[in-house]
């Protein structure tokens, strides 16, 4: 996550730097799959139905308990759950969950899979745009998601028995809260760069990089990873053809 996060409040510098470090993931090729299922999406899943046990198993005795470790406790499960359903809708969102054919086709058309790696900025700008509940969804998931994973370092700490006494777990407050802040503010320039990018301006600069790399022999020629956008318009080219032969 955290490194999900610096690479989007990359935008911020300009598309250019997004899409650099987005060809850099990608540089991977087939081993991207293996990489994301073994360390992203497994583990999410163990973590959110381990979650999910526990949570069945408590329930929340704040108003008897107000403390704040106990407050916490209550936010960690709550921001779990949020977390969770983020992560499904943005996966949904820009990436569309699976790669087949016949779904790709139908979640596109429900106005999922809208990320294209080779036009990363334009594309992320273009999805986070497109409406004020895409905004208010992206803000409230990534906050929940940096909440859940400072405070669950703090519990975790406690639990693996890293810090057990006062004088410790203040120390401890001190590091997550700190760590918590930071994310935070990484976080938001994470949402805030596709809402202040223009995405004709970051396609043309997208463009010019993919057709660089192309000659380079940097990548290969795959039009599935551009969005419609980017690619030359085949109508005014055939238009263009028949006007000239004329």
């Amino acid at each position: 996550m955290v490194v999900h996060l610096v690479t989007n409040s990359l935008l911020l510098v300009g598309p250019a730097s997004f899409q650099k470090a987005v060809y850099q993931i990608h540089s991977l090729g087939p081993a991207l799959v293996v990489v994301e299922w073994a360390f992203i999406f497994l583990p999410i899943l163990f973590h959110a139905v381990l979650g999910v046990v526990i949570i069945r198993g408590g329930l929340p005795n704040t108003s008897n308990y107000p403390y704040a470790s106990n407050v916490r406790y209550t936010i960690q499960r709550a921001t779990g759950l949020i977390a969770f359903l983020f992560i499904l809708g943005h996966v949904a969102h820009l990436h569309g969950w699976f790669h087949f054919e016949p779904w790709k086709s139908m979640i596109t058309n429900l106005g999922g899979a809208q990320f294209r790696p080779y036009n990363a900025a334009s594309t992320l700008s273009t999805a986070m745009q497109s409406s004020l509940l895409a905004k208010a969804f992206y803000a409230i998931g990534v906050l929940s998601c940096v909440f859940h994973l400072s405070n669950g370092i703090w519990s975790a700490g406690i639990r693996w028995g890293a810090w057990t006494s006062p004088a410790a777990m203040r120390r401890a407050t001190i590091a997550c809260t700190g760590f918590g802040v930071v994310l935070s503010s990484v976080a938001i320039g994470a949402w805030l760069a596709p809402l202040l990018t223009d995405s004709n301006a970051a396609i043309k600069i997208e463009n010019d990089m993919y057709e660089s790399r192309l000659e380079s022999h940097d990548v290969l020629e795959n039009e599935d990873k551009r969005s419609k956008q980017a690619k030359p318009d085949q109508g005014n080219q055939q238009a263009a053809a028949a006007k000239s032969e004329s």
